[in-house]
């Protein structure tokens, strides 16, 4: 067995840099850290995420299913206020629904696309 001891980054595709490095960073607001000419390396809290160029687009995701999606934790406090704020910017929600019980991860969950339909969750816990 190989003992990890944590994640160090994770890869995001997208088919525009400009775009994305605007929508992670300006947006969501990530920290930008540098960039080449393939790459855009963003951080949020301790955590990193490199943007990778790929010159084949993400899977379209006709039906705005949200299974494949990349899930940040926000203060209970920050989501209805970043919800009004995605929706003013006109960001569709895929899905709004609150978890309890025996939920793996319970609280509030809201999806929606990045510029390259990657399925972005919030999720806030109510197991503070």
């Amino acid at each position: 067995m190989i003992k990890m001891k944590g994640l160090t980054h994770f890869t995001i595709p997208v088919t525009d840099l400009k775009r994305s490095k605007a929508f992670y960073v300006d947006m969501l607001g990530f920290d930008f850290v540098r960039e080449n000419k393939h790459m855009v390396f963003v951080k949020n809290q301790d955590d990193y995420f490199v943007l990778t160029h790929s010159k084949k687009p993400v899977d379209p995701n006709p039906d705005d299913e949200s299974d494949i999606h990349t899930a940040f934790y926000v203060d209970p406090a920050e989501y209805d206020r970043a919800k009004t704020y995605l929706e003013s910017k006109g960001v569709k929600i895929l899905l709004d629904e609150e978890r309890h019980g025996d939920a793996t991860f319970t609280g509030r969950s809201l999806y929606f696309h990045d510029p390259d339909r990657n399925v972005i969750e919030l999720h806030d816990s109510d197991k503070d």
